[in-house]
C-alpha cells in the first residue's frame, strides 16, 4: 500500500495488517525497540514504523541505515507519542536496498546549495518532495483550465529557424564539426541547409494555429542562451503561452487573471499538506498571500500612470523612472505595494518591447501588458498582436528584421488576418511565487544555467 492511500483510509485501516514499502528517512534504534521515520513519496507526511524487540531479526533491523529501502508488514494503530496520529506496529521488516554510512541526506537541515551538489537524490528531500508535486499539481491545473475552456493544446517546435524575441540569444543546433569550423560558416551544409536554434517561445507558431482553431496553448521548455546568474534565470525553463483569435488587450487580460487565479486556487486546494509545510518552514504568510490573491480583482493602469505615480513619490529611486524606459524591480515593488495587489501595467513604449506588437494610434506605444505581482514582480507579459500587414512589415524593416524568412508569419496578415491576443508566462517564475522558493534552481527538476548541466 502506498501512504497516500493510507492517509485516505486510515480510520478504516486502524488494526488491520498492511504491508508498505519505502525509504527509510530517519531511525532511532533503542536496545529494546527501535522507531523508523518511513516514507515512499507519495505524500509529504511520513509514517512512524515502530518494532519491538521481539520481530524477527531485530539485530539485524537495528543496523538499517538511512536512505535504505525497506518493506514493512504491520498493524496500523493509533499513535500515543507525540507528532503523529498513526503508527505501524511492524511484525516484519525486510531489507530491499541498503544504503552506506556516507549517504548525503542524514537528517539534518542541508543547504540549498549542497542539494542542487546531489541533484539526482534532492527529491528525495522534504522541500523537494513539497516543491516538486507542487509542480506537477500546478502543471496539471494549467491544462485543465484551458482544456475546460475549449483551447487546443499545441506543441510547439524546439528546433526553430526563427528567433521571436528578437535579441539573438539562442542555443545554435549543428551537425557541422564545429571544431574544424573556422571562418564564415556556410549554413546550406548543415542539417536543415540553414541556420537553426533551439527556440525562445512557441508564440509565433502557435498565432499560425490560433488563425485555425481560435484557441491555442502551449506549454513546454525554452531555451535562452542568455549568461546570466541572478536568482529568476535559466538557460532551459517551461512556458505557457496561450493565443487566442478575435480577442484584445483588455480581453487577454480577463484570461490572465482568471488562468492565475485558477492555478494558484488548485493549488492551494489539492496539495494542502505541501503548502502547510511550505507555509511554516519557507516562507511565513504564504498562504495567506496566494488567498489574497485570489481573492483581489487586478489594477489595470497604464505605464505612463505608473511612470507618473513613482516621480510623485517620495522615494529616492536606485534608478529614476523615465516616461518610454522600462520599469526597475524597485518600480515593480512599489506599484503593488501602491495599489494593495496584483496590477496589469498596459500600453508600454513600442520602442522597448517586440515587433510583434499591435501600435497604438499615438504611435509611441503598444498594446502590451506586464502583470506584476507582490513579493515577485513580473509574473507574466502578454499583448494584442499587430494584425496589419503594412503595419508590420514596416516595423520589421524599421528593426531591420528579415522579411524574407519571415514571409509566413506575415502571410498570415494576408490571409484572412483578425485581431489576435496572447501572453506568455515562465512556470518556473510561477512555482517561485506559489512556493516562497527563491531561486529558479529550486523549481526545475535539473537546472541549465551558465556553466552548469550537470544530471
Amino acid at each position: 500500500m502506498y501512504l497516500d492511500e493510507l492517509w485516505k483510509n486510515c480510520e478504516k485501516l486502524i488494526g488491520k495488517e498492511i504491508d508498505v514499502h519505502g525509504w527509510i528517512r530517519n531511525h532511532r534504534p533503542q536496545k529494546e525497540f527501535g522507531f523508523i521515520d518511513f516514507s515512499d513519496g507519495t505524500s509529504v507526511k511520513h509514517l512512524q514504523i515502530v518494532y519491538e524487540k521481539k520481530i524477527e531479526n531485530f539485530e539485524k533491523i537495528v543496523a538499517f541505515r538511512n536512505g535504505s529501502s525497506i518493506m514493512v508488514k504491520g498493524t496500523l494503530e493509533k499513535s500515543e507519542g507525540k507528532g503523529q496520529d498513526y503508527e505501524l506496529k511492524a511484525k516484519k521488516i525486510t531489507l530491499i536496498g541498503d544504503c552506506p554510512e556516507e549517504y548525503p541526506l542524514q537528517p539534518k537541515r542541508h543547504s540549498l546549495e549542497f542539494l542542487r551538489s546531489i541533484g539526482y537524490l534532492r527529491p528525495r528531500a522534504n522541500l523537494f518532495q513539497a516543491v516538486f508535486r507542487i509542480r506537477s499539481v500546478a502543471a496539471l491545473a494549467i491544462h485543465e483550465y484551458f482544456g475546460s475552456h475549449g483551447f487546443v493544446y499545441f506543441h510547439a517546435p524546439l528546433i526553430t529557424a526563427s528567433d521571436c524575441e528578437g535579441a539573438g540569444e539562442m542555443f545554435q543546433v549543428t551537425t557541422l564539426p564545429i571544431e574544424k569550423l573556422n571562418g564564415e560558416v556556410d549554413y546550406k551544409k548543415d542539417f536543415f541547409g540553414k541556420k537553426a536554434s533551439l527556440t525562445v517561445s512557441g508564440q509565433l507558431q502557435a498565432e499560425t494555429f490560433a488563425t485555425a482553431f481560435s484557441k491555442v496553448y502551449t506549454f513546454g521548455p525554452t531555451f535562452r542562451a542568455e549568461n546570466s546568474n541572478t536568482k529568476t534565470h535559466a538557460s532551459e525553463f517551461w512556458m505557457i503561452e496561450p493565443e487566442m483569435a478575435f480577442c484584445d488587450l483588455e480581453k487577454d487580460m480577463d484570461v490572465m487573471e482568471e488562468m492565475l487565479k485558477f492555478v494558484v486556487s488548485s493549488v492551494l486546494k489539492n496539495a494542502k499538506e505541501e503548502m502547510e509545510f511550505l507555509d511554516k518552514f519557507q516562507e511565513p504568510g504564504l498562504i495567506e498571500k496566494l488567498n489574497h490573491l485570489v481573492s483581489t480583482k487586478f489594477t489595470r493602469v497604464t505605464h505612463e500612470e505608473v511612470i507618473t505615480i513613482l516621480k510623485q513619490a517620495d522615494v529616492k529611486w536606485e534608478f529614476a523612472p523615465e516616461y518610454g524606459c522600462d520599469i526597475a524591480r524597485e518600480h515593480e515593488k512599489y506599484i503593488t505595494e501602491y495599489f494593495h495587489g496584483p496590477v496589469f501595467i498596459t500600453n508600454w513604449p513600442k520602442d522597448i518591447k517586440a515587433f510583434y506588437m499591435k501600435q497604438n494610434s499615438d504611435g509611441k506605444t503598444v498594446a502590451a501588458v506586464d502583470l506584476e505581482v507582490p513579493g515577485a514582480g513580473e509574473l507574466m507579459g502578454g499583448s494584442q498582436r499587430e494584425e496589419d500587414y503594412d503595419k508590420l512589415f514596416a516595423r520589421m524593416v524599421e528593426l531591420r528584421m528579415n522579411t524574407e524568412e519571415m514571409e509566413w508569419y506575415l502571410n498570415l496578415r494576408k490571409f484572412g488576418t483578425v485581431p489576435h491576443s496572447g501572453f506568455g508566462m515562465g512556470f518556473e517564475r510561477l512555482l517561485i511565487y506559489i512556493t516562497g522558493v527563491e531561486n529558479i534552481r529550486d523549481v526545475i527538476p535539473y537546472p541549465r544555467t551558465p556553466g552548469s548541466c550537470d544530471f
